[in-house]
């Protein structure tokens, strides 16, 4: 797992063809915005969590976040657990985002 700043995690995005973006925000949180392109997995529904992250192709690139960065960072250490390495954690999450964001 890698811990990306904000600039950092817009900027490797951004080049990055492999790139799949997961929101382990709840459906209120998601309600407020999301980043584009993002998948809603919420992390809080543990069970289906679970069964989606172990179906993941583990040669992409996965971004994460959620609010402040501290449910994506536990959702990266458990994609780590289940051999996706290129999980990369949005440090400060939703809530100091300044980029595009869309409505759910």
């Amino acid at each position: 797992m890698s811990d990306l700043t904000q600039a950092a995690w817009r900027e490797q995005l951004e080049k990055d063809p492999e790139a799949v973006i997961i929101d382990v925000r709840t459906d209120e949180e998601v309600a407020e915005g999301m980043i584009p392109n993002a998948e809603q997995l919420d992390i809080f529904q543990s069970q289906v969590f679970m069964e989606k992250i172990q179906t993941l192709d583990a040669s992409k690139n996965y971004y994460i976040y959620c609010r402040s960065g501290g449910r994506s960072a536990q959702a990266c250490a458990i994609m780590n657990q289940l051999g996706i390495e290129n999980a990369y954690n949005l440090m400060g999450g939703f809530t100091e985002w300044t980029g595009e964001v869309v409505e759910p």
